[in-house]
């Protein structure tokens, strides 16, 4: 049995204006599968594939508050390219952002609703990932989220340090995950979360008793009778188990 993260979940007070500036950030297209959710995806993807980490924007009454401990780094291939889409993002409606990051090569951006995500200088490991880079997860202690996600999911664990951790799909394809330690803890919902889902024919009870025993535990957002498991892992960050595909 195994999991794989299949997408990120972005709550918002207006889903389609989130949604919508998402899709024009990422190059995706931009879909809905019912009110107070949107979806945005590659054109032509075929889901699940760890190609792509997909972005759902979900419809929430509460507003942003606090740093969200989850972001996005958005890759470039340039410094012309980073100038080019930092200004095309500002010109979509993003706003500079400052999270204490003083003189970095990187620029830090807030979407329309103030969630903070990352303009990266060229790197040559993320020359592959598509438009997200890195999935990021600030944390205290970044061994021990590496040592529950990398038996959570199937993906391989690159690198572990005391500051970070970072894994990718086991196909190496897409993005990575990094597990960054940041000064903090966790103190409200996450805002943004990572939504894993079983392969197909997997048992998904059986992948959150799995997950339980590893340390992840129960999680009550009033999500009422819901086809998915919420759960939370050791520092106690909110995430979804979907229903197998």
């Amino acid at each position: 049995m195994a999991t794989r993260l299949v997408q990120i979940a972005m709550n918002a007070k207006d889903d389609s204006v989130v949604g919508r500036f998402w899709a024009e950030a990422l190059g995706w297209g931009l879909s809905s599968e019912g009110p107070g959710v949107t979806n945005v995806e590659p054109e032509g993807f075929v889901y699940p594939d760890p190609v792509a980490v997909c972005v759902d924007v979900l419809a929430v009454p509460e507003p942003k508050t606090g740093k969200n401990r989850v972001h996005l780094d958005l890759a470039t291939t340039s410094a012309a390219h980073q100038a080019e889409l930092v200004a095309r993002l500002k010109g979509l409606g993003a706003t500079p952002a400052d999270v204490g990051q003083g003189e970095v090569p990187w620029t830090v951006l807030a979407d329309p609703e103030g969630n903070e995500f990352c303009v990266l200088e060229p790197r040559p490991i993320y020359r592959d990932t598509g438009p997200i880079a890195v999935v990021v997860v600030d944390c205290v202690a970044p061994r021990a989220m590496a040592a529950f996600w990398d038996e959570a999911m199937d993906w391989t664990l690159h690198e572990v340090t005391d500051d970070h951790a970072v894994l990718r799909s086991a196909k190496g394809v897409g993005p990575y995950l990094e597990f960054l330690r940041t000064p903090g803890v966790k103190t409200v919902k996450n805002r943004i979360h990572l939504d894993l889902r079983p392969y197909a024919g997997d048992d998904q009870a059986a992948e959150v008793a799995r997950l339980r025993a590893l340390g992840a535990t129960d999680v009550d957002l009033g999500q009422g009778d819901a086809p998915w498991t919420i759960l939370a892992d050791p520092e106690g960050n909110e995430f979804c188990v979907l229903t197998p595909r």
